[in-house]
């Protein structure tokens, strides 16, 4: 039986940088990986995009704006549908207080903004697995 293609949800919170996530999007895309990407940052819309589309992984691009609340209301919804299997992950524009602060929440990992597009399908390609398997 073949396994479908590991499953991420990209999504953002903040502002500015129009262009990172579509190219981050992009490169995972041809990299193998099967991208959905979500250009809102309402936590509801997340989550109910992850359930509609069945998701392995959610990562977050947090850009100028971001919050840690934002954050702790997604992982929330997520335990309230009964999906705290499906693993965050973000990277971009946070202070370290907060990253630390948005880790000890359940966010799996932080990606500086320095962090290359092959450094971030690496981890993906160790760390995330399809639900599916």
């Amino acid at each position: 039986m073949a396994t479908r293609k590991v499953r991420i949800l990209m999504a953002r919170f903040g502002a500015g940088y129009e262009q990172a996530l579509p190219k981050l999007t992009r490169a995972f895309s041809e990299a193998g990986f099967e991208v959905i990407y979500l250009d809102l940052d309402d936590p509801e819309a997340i989550v109910t995009a992850a359930l509609q589309e069945s998701v392995d992984h959610i990562g977050i691009t947090a850009l100028p704006g971001a919050r840690v609340e934002q954050f702790a209301d997604v992982l929330e919804r997520l335990k309230r549908h009964g999906i705290e299997e499906v693993a965050i992950t973000a990277g971009g524009f946070m202070d370290p207080d907060s990253v630390e602060r948005i880790k000890e929440l359940g966010v799996r990992q932080f990606f500086p903004r320095e962090t290359t597009y092959d450094q971030l399908i690496q981890w993906a390609r160790a760390n995330i697995r399809s639900l599916a398997a």
